[in-house]
This record gives C-alpha cells, structure tokens and sequence, in this order.
C-alpha cells in the first residue's frame, strides 16, 4: 500500500511529486507516454520565474523530474490503464501490475486539438504553436496566422498583436463564434486581418516555417499564403478518459475540484490542466500541483490519526 500515486509527468505532477517526496509519502509517479506534458512542446520558456535567460520546456521537465527523485519521488515510465478511485484503497493498473495507494493525484493534463495536416506535427516548435502567451514574444514584428473563431482564437490573437505586426485570423466558416465583445476588438484592432471560409491544408517549411497552403471552401481556390508562425487554437481536449464515471467532470470533461484541488471522491485530487480550462501555464500548474499534494499529506495524517503540521491547516 502506498501513499501517493501520481498520475502524469508535467510541471503538475513533479511538483506534486516534490513536495510529496519531501513529507517522505514516497510518491509514485506514471510518467504516461508523454513525459513532461505540454511544456516540453515549448522550445524557449521564457516566463517561468526564476530563469531570466530562459529555458527548453523539454530541460525544464528533466530539472523538475530531477529534483522529485532526489527527494525519494519513484517514477514509473509506463502508462496507466485503468484506475478504481473509490474506498480506502485506490488501485492504479498498467499493462503489467496493479497498484494501491491511500492517495491518488491526477496531473494527466490537456490535449491541444490539432489540425491534423501534413508538417504540423514536424514544426512544432519552429513556427508551430498553441500557446501565444509563451511563444508570441518570438514572432516580434513578424507575421503570424491564427487558426480558429472561437473565444480562445480571438483572445490569442489579440494578444499576438503585442508583438506581431500583422495577425490574421483564419477560420473555416463565414463568421466568427467568438462573443460580440471580442468580434469588436479584433476588428477595431489595425494589426488583425481575417480569411474567411478558408482552411489549411499543410503547413510548409523545412528548418522551420515559412507558408501554408490554404483552400477557400466556396471557391474551391488554393493558394499559398507566407507567414512566420502559425498559433492554433481550436481547442483542448482534457486527457480525463480513465476517469469517467469514477469522479465528477464538467462540460467540458474537465475534472471538478474545489479550491484544495479536492475531487468528490474522499482521497483523489487532481491538478494543473486536467482541470484548468483557463489558464493553462506551467506556473499555474506547478502551484496547483503543489497544493494537491499538502492536501494529500493532510488526508493521510487526519486518516491515519497523525500530526499534522498547524502551519498547513
């Protein structure tokens, strides 16, 4: 029986991890196929605090994954098929073992949604992004495409206009489903365009990328159309699959908590995106991973009829 499992690697689940480790939980933690979640997609993490040169989301997570082990954190580099949150015991199970613990931590995190085309997945990274706030200081004075209609598009896109020198906004249909208000400001805004009816159908580039190659859906027309970055927002899609039916989701699919990061279920917390549909920043993550973890500590104590520090009720 162990203490804490961790389910996912980001910078949620390792400082989860860290701090878990630190209260000697010996934490496990399920690294899942994707080690280090959405920041190591980052190629220059320019806003987390305490590195002013920068740093790669992909050595970000190793500094992370680093610090939990060496605090006694047990990381498990398999992917988890199948939980059972209720009771006491919590079981976890991969293809190869199963298991139990006092405790569990969701940190699965969040899925962009992608647009599927030829050259997306290579330029991830070298022009491809889904995350103005951390990658738009790097298309300064440039031209860059926005992908999507929605809230989140608009929303982006206006913040790329910081940087940016020209920013437009391609959508497939013929009008926007961002709210009025935003509609009002992207259009007063000198650096916002738009393509209307308009899809992509590959992204162009060989060190990185340099065009797309779009098709007007009424005219049938393709046409190649330069810019220097692409940024996609047509969603996220909370990674929250093994978790239905086990504890309450949203809307959304996102995971329900409450301030403490506590599910409805007695024992299971979750943190950083798999419940955040707002934010979705390495900071915010870690903090909540953070206090998932004190939480956890508490629950066992107050379980177990243990001391608990005062400082942290």
């Amino acid at each position: 029986m162990h203490d804490v499992v961790i389910i996912g690697s980001g910078p949620a689940g390792l400082t989860a991890a860290i701090y878990a480790a630190r209260a000697n939980l010996n934490p496990l933690v399920f690294t899942g196929m994707e080690r280090g979640g959405q920041v190591t997609l980052t190629s220059d993490l320019e806003n987390y605090p305490g590195f002013p040169e920068g740093l790669g989301g992909f050595d970000m997570y190793q500094r992370f994954e680093q610090q939990a082990m060496r605090f006694g954190a047990e990381m498990i580099y398999e992917v988890v098929t199948k939980v059972e949150l209720q009771g006491d015991s919590k079981n976890v199970y991969t293809a190869s073992e199963t298991y139990s613990s006092k405790t569990v931590i969701i940190a699965t995190g969040s899925t962009p949604r992608r647009l599927g085309v030829s050259g997306e997945d290579r330029l991830i990274g070298k022009g491809v992004s889904y995350c103005a706030t951390c990658d738009g200081f790097f298309f300064t004075g440039k031209h860059v495409a926005v992908i999507g209609g929605g809230n989140s598009a608009l929303d982006e896109g206006l913040f790329l206009t910081r940087y940016a020198d020209k920013v437009t906004i391609i959508h497939r249909r013929d009008r926007l489903r961002a709210d009025a208000i935003l509609q009002e400001r992207a259009k007063k805004n000198k650096k916002v365009h738009f393509l209307f009816d308009t899809i992509v159908e590959e992204i162009i580039g060989e060190e990185s990328l340099n065009h797309l190659r779009l098709k007007n859906l009424k005219t049938e027309a393709v046409d190649s159309f330069q810019v220097d970055g692409v940024f996609i927002f047509i969603g996220h899609k909370p990674n929250t699959d093994l978790f239905v039916g086990q504890i309450d989701l949203d809307a959304g699919n996102y995971i329900v908590t409450d301030r403490r990061m506590h599910t409805n279920q007695s024992g299971v917390f979750a943190c950083g995106d798999v419940q955040d549909a707002i934010y979705r920043q390495a900071v915010t993550a870690a903090g909540t991973g953070c206090i998932a973890a004190i939480e956890a500590e508490k629950y066992i104590a107050e379980h177990e009829g243990r001391a608990y520090p005062e400082s942290r009720k």
